[in-house]
């Protein structure tokens, strides 16, 4: 399944680049070109369009109805401060956590590089802890992470 969510999050994008960051589509017609429930196209706009990804989805029920995908135009250090403001502030689990990265990747705030390196520097092998402070742990390391590096690269 993560191989076809692959491919309409890859179509969805080629669109996003061919309209300069925003995509309108239909569900419906999306799920027949991809031969597909509506309900992966949904799945896919949770989980791979999310704000914490750099996006903003929009949608308008009915006949007429429409699916707006739009790439948010992120402002460096307001973006990373809103993360660090709404994700971080209490403990967060890995799921979380590497969706929050992968989100830093997608909007261009990090590359490949700082991904692989802050997902192991916040996975469980690397957390020496109890796991109940774990999560904890991990937000207390992506915030001070993300505070120095992304942050202070702007001096």
């Amino acid at each position: 399944m993560s191989v076809l969510s692959d491919h309409i999050e890859d179509f969805i994008k080629e669109l996003m680049t061919e309209a300069d960051g925003m995509a309108e589509l239909q569900r419906n017609e999306l799920a027949q070109k991809f031969n597909c429930a509506p309900s992966q196209i949904n799945y896919v706009l949770t989980t791979r369009f999310s704000p914490n990804r750099g996006y903003i989805t929009q949608s308008r029920r009915g006949g007429g109805g429409y699916i707006r995908v739009i790439r948010l135009n992120i402002d460096k250090c307001d973006y990373v401060s809103q993360v660090i403001e709404q994700n971080l502030r209490h403990g967060i689990n890995m799921r979380q956590a590497t969706e929050l990265i992968e989100g830093l990747v997608q909007t261009g705030l990090i590359g490949n590089g700082m991904k692989n390196v802050l997902l192991a520097a916040i996975s469980d092998r690397a957390l020496i802890a109890a796991p109940e402070q774990r999560n904890e742990l991990r937000s207390s390391i992506l915030r001070e992470i993300l505070a120095s590096v992304l942050l202070r690269e702007d001096e």
